[in-house]
């Protein structure tokens, strides 16, 4: 039995297990696939599509556009739009 390399996978299990449990704000980017009467298409960092509302007051958001979205505290139900991602231009209209 190799010591150091059972203490190494003991450190490694270690690790994973608190960033398993690591909760924090997590903000990407992602861009708006389509709109429906629930809210604004994007795709999630785990590749799934999810319909979320938009944070930003005043901003109508249109497909194509790319935007950064947050998942507060690891909570998925929570997903939002919380900001535009690079320029604010022509792609967004203002209500």
């Amino acid at each position: 039995m190799n010591f150091k390399e059972e203490i190494l996978k003991s450190i490694q299990a270690m690790i994973d297990k608190s960033i398993g449990n690591y909760k924090a704000d997590r903000t990407y980017r992602s861009v708006v696939k389509r709109i429906d009467k629930n809210g604004y298409v994007i795709t999630d960092q785990a590749g799934q599509e999810r319909t979320v509302p938009c944070g930003i007051p005043d901003v109508e958001l249109r497909p194509g556009q790319s935007v950064y979205v947050k998942e507060p505290m690891g909570k998925i139900s929570e997903l939002h739009i919380c900001n535009l991602a690079g320029n604010m231009s022509n792609s967004t209209k203002r209500r």
